[in-house]
């Protein structure tokens, strides 16, 4: 069966400069992608320069030692002038009934402690019932939807200003973004960076002193609540082998009480709330 569709609009990237995009991103020469694929280097700068047309199976293998996202690597198919491969369901959709069980499940069994789940741009897509005890004092403006988690964390009318640590807590954000960005190249993650990089913050949050932060094992989240300050370390989980674009690019993240007293203020918090 041929698997060619019609070729994309003139207007799009060719193959070609999609390949060396990703492959510059990746900062390896033609000489290391050609090895790790085990193609020519020649052939390599044929694809590239669209002299030579990739086969599908090509185009897979390249996107595969290059680690692109599946939503990327569906448009390089189409540059290329294949179909895409990997669907994009929205989380209600039936196929996708057993991930979206397996992710209540767990937001579910980590109460006392909060949990919730986000999509590649960091919005909101579920949450525990701990999680609302923590968005005391917000700005309702910010909890329209779509919910945006690192804009509700570090905006000025966000949780921000209960952030004991603000400044760790804002450089370890902003380096986890960092790493998204670089492994995705999504141009909405940079706008938000620039964003978020432009709130107002104090000197000595905008470069934190950074030793002795983790305190043991990871960078806590020290929060200011009517309870005391909360202390957590969160851990983040995604699903093992996607082939959704969706659940590729969904993320949960699970935060642990990080010392005995946040652990008692939860349970005690789950118990005042209990039906009686």
């Amino acid at each position: 069966m041929d698997l060619r569709v019609a070729p994309p609009a003139v207007h799009a990237r060719p193959f070609g400069e999609h390949l060396r995009h990703w492959r510059l991103r990746r900062r390896l020469s033609q000489l290391e992608l050609a090895a790790e694929a085990g193609i020519s280097t020649r052939h390599l700068s044929f694809v590239e320069t669209g002299r030579s047309v990739p086969s599908r199976e090509m185009v897979l293998r390249l996107a595969e030692r290059l680690d692109v996202p599946l939503r990327e690597r569906n448009a390089l198919l189409v540059a290329a002038g294949y179909a895409p491969m990997y669907r994009e369901r929205p989380l209600d959709d039936p196929a996708l009934a057993a991930a979206r069980e397996a992710v209540q499940t767990i937001l579910r069994s980590h109460e006392p402690a909060p949990a919730l789940a986000v999509d590649r741009h960091w919005n909101l897509v579920a949450s525990n019932r701990p999680v609302a005890h923590l968005l005391a004092g917000v700005d309702p403006a910010l909890l329209q939807p779509p919910v945006n988690v690192l804009r509700l964390s570090l905006h000025p009318q966000g949780v921000a200003p209960r952030i004991v640590n603000l400044g760790q807590w804002r450089h370890h954000l902003f380096e986890r973004l960092r790493q998204q960005i670089q492994a995705t190249a999504d141009p909405v993650l940079e706008a938000l960076e620039r964003e978020l990089r432009a709130y107002p913050v104090a000197p000595e949050q905008e470069s934190p002193r950074l030793e002795g932060e983790v305190l043991g094992i990871a960078m806590p989240l020290q929060l200011r609540t009517p309870a005391g300050v909360l202390s957590f370390i969160s851990t983040v989980t995604v699903f093992g082998t996607p082939v959704d674009v969706t659940l590729q690019e969904l993320a949960l993240e699970t935060f642990f009480p990080a010392d005995e007293a946040t652990g008692a203020a939860l349970r005690a918090l789950a118990n005042a709330q209990a039906p009686s």
